[in-house]
């Protein structure tokens, strides 16, 4: 085990690999075709690369920007191979052009922090319930005009340093440990171009959570949905009796949605939903899309079944339209797979346990890397990275959960030595 007098010694790099990182500009481009979406992102690539060469840890990676990085083991037993992963890119949600990172150091718990480049954008213990958990620590935001990019360059930053950590002392016994450092996961593609035996793990985690103790091993299962409609054009100044409108047949459909459930804006938990996302079209034919998710997979069948009902009531009332409905499957919950590998959740659980950290295991309402991974065969939980308030301008982390997050992936590696 990982003592605390090992601890207080390890000399973290974390810090200054985050705050290096954050500044390079990787916003993903959902509405780009290429990989990586945005060319940019492939500058952190770069310095990741550049950073590897200086620890002499080999690694390959790809024209989307992957990076699969590799340590050969240090122990004399024959252990399972694992990996960490993370990813460079930022959400679209929030500018990650120009960001300036500041450390606001030994942290009281209590004060609002405003950021400079906008006052009105106030970090507070009273929004952000956690930052009253971070007395004297080093809490890292951005200026105000940006997201911070935490999400997941946090998790990039921890799995660097565990490698730099390794390189520097033997003495931390690990198997085969890789790093899979990905792009575009912030628009579903986080692993779409990912080499399953390049990869060549057993098992792995993402470090793409919350607050210090997160784990996740259950994720909704997502399906999108389609419904295509075609109405009856006519010239509007003779239309009595021909006309069947397209738009108001697609809103119709909408309006007759359940309004208490089965929604983002009701629903939280383990609760699913129905989220109509896009309407587009005229009055001959338009289209609505959907996403649907939920915990169990065979409840998006249901919630198939559920909308197609309520286009044929509507179109009850449309006789010459119609309608077809698209579904496909775009991830699965990752317990399905983790379930059956419960070894996998039991070795970072109890890393957390012998580092005195609380493990808050719980589940996450969208998707990760992980579970697609573990659909493809390599389980794959998600670990904290201390990440909060993602996705927007109030984003921070602190400097100190990170250094756990260090000290949790070379437990793990240490755990599995004992396997």
């Amino acid at each position: 085990m990982l003592t605390l007098a090992q601890k207080y010694i390890m000399q973290y790099t974390v810090k200054e690999r985050f705050l290096s990182y954050v500044k390079i500009d990787t916003q993903a481009d959902p509405l780009s075709s290429t990989f990586p979406s945005s060319t940019k992102q492939k500058n952190l690539t770069a310095l990741l690369c550049k950073e590897l060469d200086q620890m002499g840890v080999s690694y390959t990676t790809n024209d989307a920007g992957y990076i699969y990085a590799t340590l050969p083991s240090n122990s004399d037993k024959n252990v399972p191979k694992i990996f960490f992963c993370a990813h460079q890119d930022t959400a679209p949600d929030c500018s990650g052009t120009d960001v300036k990172p500041i450390v606001h150091y030994d942290y009281d718990g209590n004060s609002n922090i405003i950021l400079p480049d906008d006052i009105t954008v106030v970090v507070s213990p009273d929004q952000f319930p956690n930052l009253k958990k971070k007395k004297g620590h080093d809490i890292i935001t951005a200026s105000g005009k940006t997201l911070l990019g935490s999400d997941d360059k946090s998790g990039v930053a921890i799995i660097m340093d565990a490698f730099y950590q390794f390189t520097k002392d033997p003495s931390l016994k690990h198997g085969v440990v890789k790093a899979l450092l990905t792009t575009d996961e912030e628009i579903g593609k986080g692993v779409a171009k990912v080499d399953l035996d390049l990869l060549d793990c057993d098992f792995g985690y993402t470090l793409d959570s919350g607050d210090i103790g997160c784990f996740e091993d259950e994720n909704f299962s997502a399906n999108s949905l389609k419904v295509n409609i075609k109405g009856v054009s006519a010239h509007p100044g003779m239309a009595k009796g021909t006309m069947e409108n397209a738009i108001k047949i697609a809103s119709e459909i909408v309006t007759r949605l359940p309004r208490l459930t089965l929604s983002p804006e009701t629903s939280d938990k383990k609760d699913g939903f129905i989220h109509p996302t896009k309407i587009t079209g005229s009055l001959e034919s338009a289209t609505i899309e959907f996403i649907l998710r939920d915990f169990e997979t065979r409840k998006l069948d249901e919630y198939v079944a559920l909308v197609a009902h309520i286009a044929e009531n509507v179109l009850k009332d449309y006789p010459h339209s119609s309608c077809d409905i698209e579904s496909k499957e775009q991830y699965r919950n990752m317990k399905d797979v983790l379930d059956l590998h419960y070894h996998v959740s039991k070795i970072a659980i109890q890393a957390m346990n012998n580092l005195d950290i609380t493990p808050q295991i719980g589940s996450i309402r969208g998707g990760t890397d992980g579970a697609v991974l573990s659909h493809k065969g390599v389980p794959c939980p998600n670990l904290f990275a201390g990440e909060q308030a993602i996705h927007s301008k109030y984003e921070w982390v602190s400097v100190q959960d990170m250094e756990r997050g260090v000290d949790t992936v070379i437990e793990i590696c240490r755990l599995v030595t004992e396997m």
